[in-house]
């Protein structure tokens, strides 16, 4: 298994975010983390990374195949309890970043239909401001909280 620091040294953005301020973390598991990316600070914008360094979904080991789809679920439903969105995507493309991970963004009323579906990665130089999307981590915390430890969506031990 490799380590994130093996891959810190190579420019991994994924891997680096080991060491992201608490104050941006959703949750943490052994397998996950859903946070935010500072640099990526629309609000409403989050990732779903796997821990340690796998390229693309095909990387993935057995156990983080099998509890990606729960946490992805419950990422997504947390963002759109705590912004009110009407959409929220779940995109995943690994290009920039090959280190598996999935882009969650809330799409609100108030975004054009020009920047609706893909385009609403357009949003990033458009619509970056920091200090909303940090004052939204509690709230999306609160939510996932709430949603995954309900019982409903337990992963296995």
């Amino acid at each position: 298994m490799s380590t994130s620091s093996d891959h810190d040294a190579t420019g991994c953005l994924m891997c680096g975010l080991e060491r992201n301020e608490d104050a941006n973390v959703v949750f943490r598991d052994p397998l996950w983390s859903g946070e935010r990316v500072p640099g990526y600070d629309v609000p409403g914008w989050f990732v779903l990374r796997v821990r340690r360094h796998a390229e693309r979904i095909t990387g993935l080991d057995e156990d983080e195949l099998a509890s990606f789809g729960r946490r992805a679920r419950d990422l997504a439903a947390a963002v759109t309890e705590a912004t009110g969105a009407p959409a929220t995507y779940l995109m995943v493309f690994g290009e920039n970043h090959p280190h598996f991970h999935a882009l969650v963004t809330a799409r609100g009323e108030d975004v054009p239909a020009d920047r609706r579906s893909g385009n609403i990665l357009r949003l990033l130089a458009e619509h970056a401001d920091p200090e909303a999307a940090a004052r939204l981590v509690p709230a999306v915390r609160r939510a996932y909280d709430l949603l995954a430890d309900d019982g409903a969506h337990p992963l296995p031990v």
